[in-house]
């Protein structure tokens, strides 16, 4: 079983295969493409002059080198072509159907040594290996697209699969200058597992009318460095091709957040299906254009909108790392910013928090020392919320403790002028619980930033079914003032960001559970496979076991479902002290300092 894999045939030249088929060529392999139909053939030949005249012209490699690249890629009509080959990598059609007729001709051609695998995201491995004469040296192969481009590759074992086929073709994705995770069979492995659950949850936010696609995409963009929102990838990806991994997942694991969303049924039926088909989640400029155009449900610009409140002045209460974060921000924009705590010595400690940030901008060359000097100026510290008494806008950022926020509340209530927008930065608690503790709720609003607030470009506008539209018209032009992206959201659990994270993330703890893939393996998974700028456990050690397991717990309670159920072993890391970076210990011990 453990010959070199030195001739590699690619059954199945779309999109993935011939991107598989490039990456091989440019390895040094003989690769044998094989597609029934000849034009497909003749496109990914194309598609490999292409690609390497590029890497010429961008002289990466020499001409001498692309012609050995193209004469190593032979393409055929025949699976008998396959004959010689040491690797066969399947990337039919994902249906059982397709794939068990391709594997059932292949163990009539190939060599009792061949190992045979599939490139399935979202199918059972055991049993296609179980259709196979020799099921020991099958295996799955799944390269993530696109094929050259993306550094993972996922090598899964069923409980049949030879040891020596998964070391060779481990081996092989190194070569191939990629980062093999081995995995276990179960429908979407590690990537696609803990991926395609998220964006499904995506897709019922947006079905649910809760926010718009832009604003579901902006928040997840900009609240998680990713480098898509969850609509547009499911556009990219296939919403048909979306729809059958979720049904495979959901058969599998029985847990309603897999069960698909309907819209995505609805878009598949209608032949919306993305960027495929011109038109999915969003309108495309072509059938697979990659520019989005204007369609119905663009947002217009509003030509009677409402029109805000004058904010000049701006209160921000607390002290902690939030607080002075948001002071900074208002403050830099040309705001007069009173920053209130609960003391005068606290308050004093939270603006020199400040100005070690700004020393920092001015040290990297962001910001010039008058800058500086300009905007501590335009902070006055206060040991009381009696300071508030003039502001335009007061923006709480104390302890995420629903009666410590409706105290501070009532205070507000009774200190700020009419008029003064009140504004909560709670993650996680009902904007419209501090609202009704004062005697004016239509002046109440959400305005979720993001930590580090200076650097972070999101702020979730959340409004309750009491604030007043003027309101909300303020607080979205203060945010454009203050540079920042706001993203409107309704008063539920989570909002946007959260209650799309944390699922995600508690799923990626489960995994761990299950002993179905390690810390790293996941971690490795998510970042190289999804694009994410950390790993579920590294996020998870930064925000701290216990702030996750709370915000756990809150969406939970309120949408319960059983699949948002805490993880146990947060919950056991969290009872044992286990907090993350913060502890020197959560999923990983740390250093300490």
């Amino acid at each position: 079983m453990d010959t070199p894999l030195t001739t590699i045939a690619v059954v199945g030249l779309g999109t993935m295969g011939t991107g598989i088929a490039e990456v091989l060529a440019r390895a040094g392999r003989e690769v044998v493409g094989i597609d029934i139909s000849e034009a497909a053939a003749r496109q990914a030949v194309a598609s490999l002059e292409a690609s390497t005249a590029r890497s010429v012209a961008r002289e990466r490699i020499t001409e001498q080198e692309r012609r050995d690249i193209l004469a190593r890629f032979r393409t055929f009509s025949d699976l008998q072509a396959a004959a010689d080959a040491e690797l066969v990598i399947e990337v039919v059609p994902e249906t059982y159907e397709i794939k068990q007729q391709v594997f059932r001709e292949l163990d009539a051609v190939v060599s009792p040594t061949a190992i045979l695998a599939t490139g399935t995201n979202a199918l059972s491995v055991t049993r296609l290996a179980a259709e196979s004469q020799r099921p020991e040296r099958v295996l799955g192969l799944h390269f993530f697209n696109p094929a050259p481009a993306m550094k993972l590759v996922e090598v899964v074992s069923s409980v049949l699969t030879a040891p020596p086929a998964v070391e060779s073709v481990t081996r092989l994705a190194r070569e191939l200058g990629k980062e093999p995770v081995a995995v276990g069979d179960r429908p979407g492995f590690v990537a696609d597992g803990l991926l395609f659950g998220y964006l499904n949850q995506a897709a019922a936010m947006y079905e649910a009318n809760y926010a718009s696609r832009e604003d579901i995409d902006a928040a997840m963009k900009l609240g998680c460095g990713l480098p898509m929102g969850p609509l547009a990838l499911l556009d990219l990806i296939g919403i048909d091709t979306a729809r059958t991994v979720l049904e495979a997942m959901y058969a599998a694991s029985h847990d309603r957040l897999h069960a698909p969303a309907p819209v995505l049924g609805q878009l598949s039926e209608a032949g919306l299906t993305g960027r495929k088909a011109g038109r999915g989640f969003y309108t495309y400029d072509a059938p697979g254009g990659q520019t989005v155009v204007p369609d119905a449900l663009t947002p217009a610009e509003s030509a009677g909108a409402v029109t805000g409140r004058t904010v000049s002045s701006v209160g921000v209460a607390g002290s902690g790392t939030m607080a002075s974060g948001i002071a900074e921000v208002f403050a830099k924009a040309g705001y007069a910013v009173v920053l209130a705590a609960r003391s005068q010595e606290k308050a004093d400690t939270a603006k020199a928090r400040i100005a070690k940030s700004l020393g920092r901008s001015v040290a990297k060359g962001r910001l010039t020392e008058e800058a500086r000097d300009e905007t501590l100026a335009r902070i006055t510290p206060a040991g009381s919320l009696d300071s508030f008494a003039d502001v335009d806008l007061a923006v709480e950022a104390v302890a995420e403790d629903l009666e410590v926020k409706r105290q501070l509340f009532q205070t507000l209530d009774k200190v700020c002028k009419p008029g003064a927008v009140l504004a909560t930065t709670t993650s996680s608690l009902p904007v419209v619980a501090v609202a009704r503790v004062t005697s004016r709720p239509e002046d109440v609003i959400g305005m979720h930033f993001f930590n580090p607030a200076p650097a972070m470009k999101l702020v979730e506008v959340v409004r309750t079914v009491l604030t007043a539209d003027d309101v909300h018209a303020t607080v979205r032009e203060v945010c454009v003032k203050v540079r920042k992206h706001p993203v409107d959201c309704g008063d539920r659990a989570g909002f946007i960001v959260n209650a799309l994270l944390f699922p995600y993330l508690n799923n990626a703890i489960k995994m761990v559970e299950e002993h179905y893939a390690t810390l790293d393996d996941i971690d490795a998974a998510m970042k190289l496979g999804g694009g994410y700028p950390m790993g579920p456990f590294e996020l998870l050690d930064v925000v701290g076991l216990d702030v996750s397991l709370a915000i756990e717990k809150v969406l939970h309670g309120e949408f319960r479902d059983p699949g948002l159920a805490p993880a146990p072993l947060l919950e056991h890391l969290v009872a044992a002290g286990c907090l993350g970076r913060k502890t020197g210990r959560g999923f990983r011990e740390y250093a300490r300092r």
